[in-house]
C-alpha cells in the first residue's frame, strides 16, 4: 500500500470514530510503527489530523463558523461568570501549589485567572498565552511575565499559534496550570483544535501538569482530546465532584485536590 493510500485509509477510519490508536492502525494497515508515525506526521502537517498520545484525532470543520479568528467554545466574558465562587476557591488552591521563585506556565482560562491574585509574594517566572492573565500579573513587581508568539483571539483574549516556532520551546517550567472544556474517561478535552495544538506544545515544556476544573466540567460534552488522564498529575476541583469521577481520576493515578 502506497503512502497516499495509507493516508486515505487513516482518514476513512477517523471519519468513522474521530479517534484511532497507533496500535489499531498497526493491526489494520500491516506496516511498521515507524511508517505509521511518518504517515501521521504528514497528515498533521497538512492540517487534517491532530496527534495525541497513542493515536490521532480528525480535525473537524465547523460548517457554521469558517472564521479562523474565532475559537469554538464559550466566550471568556460569559465563561468567567459561571461557577465563580468555585473557580475562586480552585484558583486559590492551585496558587498554593507554587513555590517561591519557580517557573510556571499558566494557560488562558477563567479558572486559571483566579490564581493570579495569590501569586504576588512568590516572585514567579510565568509564561502565559492569556492577555487577561498578563493584565492581572502586571501590577506584581516581582512576577516576571513571558508571552509566546502568535495571533490574538479576541473572544478568549489569548495568543495562539498553529506553528511550532512560537518561542515556547525555549522555556521550561516546573508546572503547567490549565483548564478544560470537559474532563472524562478519554481525558482532558477542549472545544477547538487550535487550543489542542497549542496546549500539546506547552505540555512538553513542563514537568508537572495541573488541571483546574470545577465539577460541572465532568458532565460537559466531549470535544477534542488534549491528553489522556494518565498524562495529568493533579486535578484541582470543588466539592461537587461525584464519586464516579473521583474514582475515575484515582484509577488513572491522578492526585485530586478539593478546594
Amino acid at each position: 500500500m502506497h503512502a497516499a493510500e495509507r493516508e486515505q485509509a487513516i482518514l476513512d477510519l477517523l471519519r468513522e470514530r474521530d479517534f484511532i490508536s497507533v496500535s489499531e492502525l498497526d493491526r489494520r494497515l500491516d506496516v511498521s510503527i515507524a511508517t505509521l508515525r511518518r504517515d501521521l506526521d504528514r497528515l498533521e502537517s497538512g492540517g487534517k489530523i491532530v496527534r495525541v498520545r497513542g493515536g490521532a484525532h480528525l480535525v473537524q470543520a465547523d460548517a457554521g463558523d469558517d472564521d479562523p479568528s474565532h475559537l469554538r467554545g464559550v466566550p471568556f466574558h460569559e465563561n468567567i461568570a459561571l461557577h465563580r465562587s468555585e473557580k475562586q476557591a480552585i484558583g486559590r488552591a492551585a496558587a498554593a501549589l507554587c513555590t517561591p521563585g519557580e517557573s510556571v506556565i499558566i494557560d488562558g482560562g477563567s479558572t486559571t485567572l483566579q490564581m493570579c491574585q495569590h501569586l504576588a509574594p512568590l516572585g514567579l517566572q510565568v509564561l502565559t498565552n492569556s492577555l487577561h492573565i498578563v493584565s492581572a500579573l502586571l501590577p506584581q513587581a516581582n512576577t516576571r511575565i513571558s508571552l509566546p508568539a502568535g495571533s490574538v483571539f479576541r473572544e478568549q483574549n489569548i495568543v495562539l499559534s498553529p506553528y511550532e516556532d512560537d518561542g515556547a520551546g525555549l522555556y521550561h517550567a516546573s508546572k503547567m496550570f490549565l483548564g478544560a472544556a470537559s474532563v472524562g474517561p478519554h481525558g482532558l478535552m477542549q472545544a477547538d483544535v487550535i487550543l489542542v495544538q497549542a496546549e500539546r506544545r506547552l505540555f512538553a515544556r513542563a514537568d508537572k501538569i495541573v488541571v483546574l476544573v470545577d465539577s460541572s466540567k465532568f458532565d460537559a460534552p466531549a470535544g477534542h482530546i488534549v491528553c489522556n488522564l494518565e498524562e495529568i498529575d493533579v486535578v484541582v476541583t470543588d466539592g461537587g465532584l461525584g464519586p464516579k469521577y473521583l474514582e475515575m481520576l484515582q484509577e488513572a493515578d491522578v492526585e485530586v485536590i478539593t478546594a
